[in-house]
């Protein structure tokens, strides 16, 4: 689906106004004085940078209508915020402003349940990793919001992860000519590896070439994990018996690898 040519919250997106550098700016300076009006003009001429942002979060199962409102309240939050003596692009400070108020909205709205003190914290050091960014001009370490929150990394790093959104393994990292790749396709399991799987193939040979008596023995003793004494119940040999047999299997396998 096409957003620029369908309409959200009842705006025809294709006929959303741009706006210059120039104009942004005297806008915003009106604004900033108390001009409604201008600030209505320079919200309705950045609708069309939240509607660029929100097709971001096209490929999660969220309302667009939502999304775009929410992503107006970002708007509205740089628009009011916006410090027009500093030498920085509109746009460069509306941008995170916008993404980080749809975020929020889609933590807060989780099917995961987060406990308020978790979430709070997580809040806080959002916060402080904000104001330590514009402070630094550079993103500050776990270990340095921690630190200003009078907080263990290990809560402030748990608490982060807490609020994080849930990603798809079929979310798409890297497409070209439409052939995608997702973020399944980055992940391994180290527990089946080639070489696992390969010496998984090998043992199962092994076995194949044992006797039926020593077959029985190994897959009660390490398949069906009984004790020597239960299976030479079972069988009605003697455990020492059970041992022997257990222990020329096991060396007939290893000959075998």
């Amino acid at each position: 689906m096409h957003y620029n040519k369908v309409e959200i919250c009842g705006v025809n997106t294709a006929s959303l106004k741009t706006l210059s550098d120039e104009e942004k700016k005297d806008l915003l300076i009106k604004s900033q004085n108390g001009d409604d009006k201008a600030r209505e003009a320079l919200i309705d001429g950045n609708l069309r940078l939240v509607l660029s942002i929100v097709q971001r979060f096209s490929t999660r199962n969220e309302n667009m209508d939502d999304l775009f409102q929410v992503g107006c309240i970002g708007l509205i939050k740089a628009i009011d915020n916006f410090n027009i003596e500093l030498e920085v692009k509109f746009s460069t400070y509306a941008v995170p402003m916008i993404i980080g108020e749809i975020r929020r909205y889609l933590r807060d709205n989780n099917s995961i349940r987060v406990s308020r003190s978790v979430r709070d914290l997580a809040y806080k050091a959002l916060q402080k990793k904000e104001e330590l960014t514009k402070r630094l001009s550079c993103e500050p370490s776990i270990e340095m919001i921690a630190t200003e929150l009078g907080e263990k990394k290990e809560d402030v790093v748990c608490a982060m992860e807490a609020i994080s959104e849930p990603v798809s393994l079929y979310e798409p990292i890297y497409s070209d000519s439409g052939d995608s790749i997702f973020i399944m396709d980055q992940l391994c399991d180290a527990s089946a590896s080639d070489e696992i799987w390969i010496e998984d193939i090998a043992l199962k040979e092994a076995i194949k070439k044992l006797n039926e008596r020593e077959k029985r023995i190994i897959n009660m003793r390490f398949y069906a994990g009984k004790t020597q004494s239960e299976i030479a119940s079972e069988i009605g040999i003697s455990q020492a018996q059970v041992s022997r047999v257990e222990k020329s299997a096991l060396e007939r396998i290893r000959k075998q690898f």
